[in-house]
């Protein structure tokens, strides 16, 4: 105790010095919990919207991934609904299980008649229901844009399809699509059933057999171009319900969402139909290695002639890998830079302080005092300076993590349609709170490690000489 008071008491003597050193390591660890935090809230939303659209987990043929976004027929999942159950019944899964749904990804031409306009577009067959239990996870508590899919409990050739598709489709007034212009239309609208539509022949062909019956046609009709798997056209009239913003751009231009056996009959007919992928969602993220591993095991035990493969959604969303990449560099560089000048600040605070105090130490050698004491007298008032420079830091810390937090401050990031807040999670990411704590301790005891050896190591007779 006689010595930590003695501590206090040397750093109280230069008040000025003490406060200069205080507040580097102050603004130091402030400025490195607040840009952790701002790194942690980006990943912890990257990963809860990519888990709310992908799942934790997706099964699928091999090589589907790489090579079957354009040829989905070659990779479909035969039988399907015994893998879901399969899944859903094995007494290791069930309990991490959220949500075990199939899905069908298919490309083809989506029309618009009425203003004879065509966009390709990558369509999803889902089950809504599912779909929307899925964008309900929301592990980290984070601020989530994902909007309940309208496909819930309509007819079953309802679609949802993106603001880019309606824009280009002439839609975004019959489906009253805020802040949506229409694409430039052309020079002579053509008119249904004319020569002059540019449209493929199927769907002008089905337009004109519906014109021509009693029922009048709404003016949110499209008609959707698919290849089936035997390579034969086929056209299906859907129902556009709604137009929705995907937040990316190139996803939202080509955004088309329908119930799954719409999706089925279209792509294989009077065939027995198929999903391209399972997905699979759980409680939480720390449940994946585990639930991966069982996963992989059921399936090559009881669906090996398939050739399955289980896909996480870091695999699926390589932006998440390459966005984390790039913020723990950033992260380590800040962290690195700080960590060097609070040690030079330190360390010269220190050395000072040894100067100053050479007379005083070969008083207190001459006493009796040993080396190690000597040592220790320095190292305390080190970490004396480290605990209320983590205090008070942990207290900058959260008066701007709030300011932030309450500003109302918004960016759009790269490729993004819409903003996101800027919001720092300090708190809630304990690992970067107790690494950051324990790096400023550290970093504080490195930095007089030097001078408190210098200080132990000299001469009684030299030091009280320096008088």
């Amino acid at each position: 105790m006689n010595l930590w008071h003695l501590a206090l008491r040397n750093l109280l003597r230069n008040r000025r010095r003490s406060l200069a050193t205080l507040l580097a390591m102050v603004v130091g660890l402030t400025a490195i919990l607040l840009f952790g935090g701002y790194r942690s809230n980006i990943l912890y939303g990257m990963e809860t919207g990519f888990v709310q659209f992908s799942g934790h987990l997706q099964v699928q043929r091999r090589g589907y991934f790489v090579d079957g976004g354009d040829n989905p027929t070659a990779y479909g999942i035969a039988g399907y609904q015994r893998v879901i159950d399969a899944i859903a019944n094995d007494p290791e899964l069930a309990p991490l299980l959220r949500v075990v749904t199939p899905t069908l990804q298919l490309g083809g031409i989506a029309g618009h008649m009425e203003s004879g306009h065509t966009r390709s577009v990558l369509a999803q067959g889902l089950v809504a229901p599912e779909i929307n239990r899925l964008t309900q996870w929301n592990d980290y508590g984070m601020v989530s844009y994902a909007q309940p899919l309208a496909l819930e409990g309509t007819a079953p050739n309802a679609a949802v399809i993106g603001t880019g598709v309606a824009r280009k489709l002439q839609l975004c007034a019959p489906l009253q699509v805020p802040g949506c212009e229409n694409a430039r239309p052309a020079p002579n609208p053509p008119t249904p059933g004319s020569s002059a539509m540019d449209v493929p022949q199927d769907v002008a062909a089905l337009s004109i057999l519906e014109s021509a019956s009693d029922t009048p046609r709404p003016p949110t009709r499209i008609e959707m171009l698919v290849a089936t798997a035997k390579g034969a056209p086929n056209v299906a009239s859907l129902q556009a319900i709604k137009a929705v913003n995907l937040g990316i751009k190139a996803i939202d231009d080509m955004y088309l969402a329908m119930h799954l056996p719409q999706a089925q009959r279209l792509l294989y007919g009077t065939q027995a139909p198929e999903v391209t992928a399972i997905v699979v969602q759980l409680h939480h993220t720390a449940q994946l290695p585990a639930a991966r591993a069982r996963l992989q095991a059921l399936l090559a035990q009881d669906f090996a002639a398939q050739d399955l493969e289980v896909l996480d959604f870091r695999t699926l969303n390589p932006m998440f890998g390459q966005t984390d990449e790039f913020m723990a560099s950033m992260f380590g560089f800040i962290a690195l830079l700080i960590a060097v000048i609070v040690l030079f600040t330190i360390a010269n605070t220190m050395g000072t302080a040894v100067v100053e105090r050479t007379v005083e130490i070969g008083t207190l050698r001459a006493m009796g005092q040993r080396c190690s004491g000597i040592r220790r007298l320095f190292l305390c008032e080190a970490l004396l300076l480290g605990a209320a420079g983590t205090a008070l830091g942990l207290l900058g810390t959260a008066v701007v993590a709030w300011a932030i937090n309450h500003s109302g401050w918004t960016w759009t990031p790269p490729g993004y349609s819409y903003a996101y807040m800027v919001l720092v999670r300090v708190w809630q990411d304990l690992p970067l709170l107790a690494g950051s704590v324990a790096g400023l301790l550290m970093v504080t005891v490195a930095s007089a490690w030097w001078p408190a050896r210098r200080a132990a190591r000299m001469g009684i007779v030299d030091a009280l000489r320096h008088a």
